[in-house]
């Protein structure tokens, strides 16, 4: 990719020269990334965990939930975007919480306790990196949707997880970032989950594949949607933004619909 051409992501979220910019631009939001099977929002994580962990935010911090992928597989796609994850982790920058084969205990005192010894670790690990004068921390979510299946379905719980996690944006200023899957629950009409979430959501990217169909060099479409952007008059507005994107082996190219040659 050119490093050259303009990143319409960054653009989107207000990321330009992010190294000038402080503080960093999304402390204390919420984004949240909805893909489809058929068309991966992974890529979006991928890219905010490199800008969290860029040498020019040396005093960031990542606490990454995995409930989809094992440390080797994100250590493996990072290291291809200029970003070694092994490194950060023992730099004490980037936190991995290991969750692929978690299953609280059936019933909801087994699904509530498990919920909540989770978020200890979470807000213990944000409360000493904030008593350590971190500028930024990030709680990333991988697949919201397996938490909920390690949570045996408890969708209440699961949804009073995410305010909790929720209220440490406003606390400690932390951002969080969460994806998860729109089309696993296409045969119900917009559920409470999907709903509270786009709520909750400052910032809603959604991974959509083209409206045309399949094209060898054009993998998908991206919307972003930024809530109450600050104009220079102070005022608030929405800003939608909506482009194509095309990923390769060591990072992903963004372009507008028809730019493409």
């Amino acid at each position: 990719m050119d490093q050259r051409a303009p990143n319409l992501l960054d653009e989107a979220l207000g990321l330009v020269d992010e190294e000038k910019t402080k503080p960093w631009p999304l402390s204390s939001r919420v984004v949240l990334v909805e893909d489809r099977v058929e068309t991966s929002g992974a890529f979006v994580l991928h890219h905010l965990l490199k800008r969290a962990l860029s040498p020019h935010s040396s005093n960031d911090v990542v606490v990454f939930l995995a409930f989809s992928q094992p440390f080797s597989h994100y250590d493996r796609v990072l290291r291809k975007l200029g970003c070694n994850l092994t490194a950060q982790r023992e730099n004490n920058r980037f936190f991995f919480l290991d969750l692929l084969v978690s299953e609280f205990p059936d019933g909801d005192e087994g699904n509530r306790d498990g919920l909540v010894a989770l978020y200890g670790k979470i807000e213990k690990l944000v409360s000493t990196s904030f008593q350590e004068n971190k500028k930024c921390i990030t709680i990333v979510i991988d697949d919201f949707s397996l938490m909920e299946v390690a949570a045996n379905g408890a969708t209440n719980y699961v949804l009073d997880f995410l305010r909790y996690c929720h209220a440490l944006t406003s606390t400690f200023g932390c951002s969080l970032v969460v994806l998860n899957h729109e089309d696993i629950y296409s045969s119900i009409e917009r559920p409470a989950l999907i709903l509270q979430m786009e709520y909750l959501a400052d910032i809603l990217i959604k991974a959509e594949p083209l409206a045309t169909g399949l094209a060898t060099d054009v993998h998908g479409q991206l919307t972003v949607l930024n809530k109450e952007i600050r104009d220079e008059q102070g005022s608030s507005r929405n800003k939608i933004c909506n482009f194509h994107f095309r990923v390769k082996e060591n990072g992903v190219e963004y372009f507008y619909p028809g730019s493409k040659t």
